[in-house]
């Protein structure tokens, strides 16, 4: 018997793609999720450097991987720019924001485009 056991992921979100529901210096927690749906938050790795995480919304599951897109296009380099990403290369959903205090709370899902 395997047992599969998935730590929770602190991460700490950069830059202003994620607005309105992700601000710049956001901490968020990020669990493994065996079912992602259209309009969950995840963090995935980077497809051009692995080294880097992205915090993105899932707006659609495709053959080629999961297309993900930045909440404020305008502010977001995302699958627009590198294409769909692969189911493997996303570490957890984020499904909570711990810090600040006063903005602690879920991290809802938003609406399927």
């Amino acid at each position: 018997m395997v047992v599969l056991v998935a730590r929770p992921r602190r991460l700490e979100v950069r830059g202003a793609s994620m607005l309105p529901a992700l601000q710049d210096g956001d901490r968020v927690v990020a669990w493994w999720a065996w079912r992602l749906r259209a309009g969950d938050v995840v963090a995935a790795l980077d497809p051009r450097d692995s080294n880097r995480l992205l915090v993105k919304r899932l707006v659609s599951s495709t053959a080629e991987g999961l297309w993900l897109e930045g909440d404020n296009a305008a502010a977001s380099t995302d699958s627009r720019q590198f294409g769909p990403v692969r189911r493997e290369h996303v570490v957890g959903r984020v499904a909570y924001r711990y810090s600040p205090p006063g903005r602690a709370g879920t991290v809802a899902r938003g609406p399927r485009r």
